[in-house]
């Protein structure tokens, strides 16, 4: 506790000489320059910015972070089972970090032609709520790595890069915000920092592709995803029929055609799933697969355990073989 209230006061203490810093710079600009009112477009063109720039840096650090899951997979005994999908964050990027460009480039063309703009209100406030988020983002982040080594947790690889892209990318907009408002970046700096930035940003984009594969890949591994998902449903309702009937069902037919959904056909090939009776308690649920779900270099959604079923397979077509356990379930007393 005395550790985070010392960063805490810290970062005040650094808040309060910023503060008193820019309020200097804009005494003697109030005395230099007469005051601007905010325009309508003046507004908009600021928010949409900040906007633009929160969202971008959310999506990058999704990005991150999925990528840092994957190649960095848990190994403490929990599972994963969100997805490893980062169709999303990259398609924000691609579109997201242009319109920021573009918008912070109409600001600084309108700072040129009228230098008093930079201190309208709502710059100044969206200024400092951005730094104040900055700011609250470093301090967590330094104080979270601070507990799990105070604790005596274990600090893994995925967990340091994580904590790692944090930091640098706060650490980044603190700074570029904070020499910005005192007026000490220029045009030569911004154009370093958009295109730095570019660059980090194409080469996360680059790492994602590399260690999750190619949008193709990951189209097939949503199809593969699709197919155990059909096959779980099918073999649920499989067991539902056992409860009810007191015998597996002949066919998948013999299911649809009564009060039991499943969904027969593989949505990539229109082919139909394969159910096999094998005898009275065993049966085999059979699927054409794109890739195999126990290669971690393909494998884009979690293998999981449903029920005491798993659920992992290779390439190609495969039946998973599964029994029923009629002890489980008491005979009908009408069939």
């Amino acid at each position: 506790m005395l550790i985070i209230g010392g960063i805490i006061i810290i970062f005040i203490v650094a808040f309060i000489i910023i503060n008193n810093l820019i309020n200097m710079e804009t005494q003697i600009d109030s005395i230099n320059s007469p005051r601007t009112k905010t325009s309508a477009k003046d507004f908009f063109i600021n928010l949409g910015a900040i906007v633009a720039l929160g969202f971008f840096v959310g999506n990058l650090i999704s990005l991150l972070f999925t990528i840092i899951n994957k190649a960095y997979p848990f190994t403490t005994g929990y599972n994963y089972y969100g997805s490893y999908s980062i169709s999303f964050p990259v398609a924000s990027l691609i579109i997201i970090f242009p319109i920021y460009i573009l918008l912070m480039w109409l600001l600084e063309r309108g700072y040129f032609t009228e230098p008093e703009k930079r201190n309208i209100g709502i710059r100044k406030w969206l200024t400092f709520i951005t730094l104040f988020l900055a700011g609250i983002t470093l301090a967590g982040d330094l104080v979270t790595v601070l507990y799990y080594f105070i604790d005596g947790r274990d600090i893994t690889t995925g967990f340091i890069l994580k904590a790692l892209a944090i930091l640098v990318v706060a650490l980044s907009i603190f700074f570029y915000y904070i020499y910005d408002v005192l007026g000490k970046t220029n045009s030569t700096f911004r154009k370093i920092w958009a295109v730095s930035s570019a660059i980090v940003i194409i080469a996360c984009i680059i790492w994602g592709f590399s260690v999750l594969g190619s949008p193709r890949t990951q189209q097939l591994l949503k199809y593969d995803e699709q197919k155990v998902n059909d096959l779980q449903n099918i073999n649920n309702q499989v067991i539902n029929f056992y409860s009810n009937k007191g015998a597996l069902p002949k066919t998948i037919e013999e299911m649809a055609n009564g009060n039991y959904y499943v969904n027969p056909k593989d949505s990539q090939t229109g082919n139909l799933y394969e159910y096999k009776k094998i005898n009275e308690t065993s049966y085999n649920l059979c699927a054409d697969f794109n890739k195999a779900s126990d290669d971690r270099s393909n494998l884009a959604y979690p293998v999981s355990l449903y029920g005491d079923v798993s659920w992992v397979h290779p390439a190609g077509y495969y039946c998973f073989i599964e029994t029923i356990n009629s002890n489980t379930y008491p005979k009908p007393m009408f069939q």
